[in-house]
């Protein structure tokens, strides 16, 4: 059998996408795996079982660790329980650091409107309307009390030598983030 020819320099990164809640992890994700041809790895669907139950912490890692497996992949998601396995097997960060305001706006429409259209999510969960806006699990009340949690925990990480081998990219508006897939785009040619 021929040797396979060596892979495109993109076609060898593996690509973590954090940020707050409703800052658009997975648009962002889908989209940059899209480009790159790459599997896209949504955390948020091997975590939550059916009805928005957790599934057992080693049924979450054991699907993380079989799909983050290749040379090209885009994971989305905060998940610090899995954070080890993906990050010392990724070779970029992507932070969606985006202001308050943009993110409650983002998580508050995508809410709204989940809600209103009865959007099917992984596992046949849906948001609802009531659980928005009158639970103590509220995604919208989530997004808001994290934020600053987040951002802190995103600069120790950041600069925490165990991650080094990370290349970061920083986003701290949505056109830094079209640019780079625009960028992705430009390599292609």
């Amino acid at each position: 059998m021929a040797d396979q020819p060596p892979l495109p320099e993109a076609k060898k990164r593996r690509y973590l996408v954090v940020g707050t809640s409703g800052a658009g992890k997975s648009t962002f994700a889908q989209a940059l795996a899209a480009k790159l041809g790459a599997r896209y790895i949504e955390l948020d669907a091997f975590y939550w079982g059916e009805s928005w139950q957790a599934v057992p912490h080693s049924q979450f890692e054991s699907a993380v660790r079989e799909a983050s497996h290749g040379p090209c992949w885009v994971a989305d998601g905060n998940y610090s329980a899995v954070r080890e396995l993906l990050w010392s097997r990724a070779t970029d960060v992507i932070w969606l650091n985006y202001g308050r305001a943009t993110v409650f706006s983002r998580v508050f429409w995508r809410t709204v409107s989940r809600g209103l259209l009865r959007t099917r999510l992984s596992h046949g969960n849906r948001e609802s309307l009531r659980m928005a806006f009158l639970s103590r699990d509220s995604i919208l009340l989530w997004a808001y009390t994290t934020f600053e949690k987040n951002r802190h925990k995103f600069s120790q990480l950041r600069e925490d030598p165990h991650y080094a081998h990370l290349q970061w990219h920083e986003f701290r508006q949505p056109r830094q983030a079209r640019a780079f897939l625009l960028a992705v785009d430009e390599q292609d040619r």
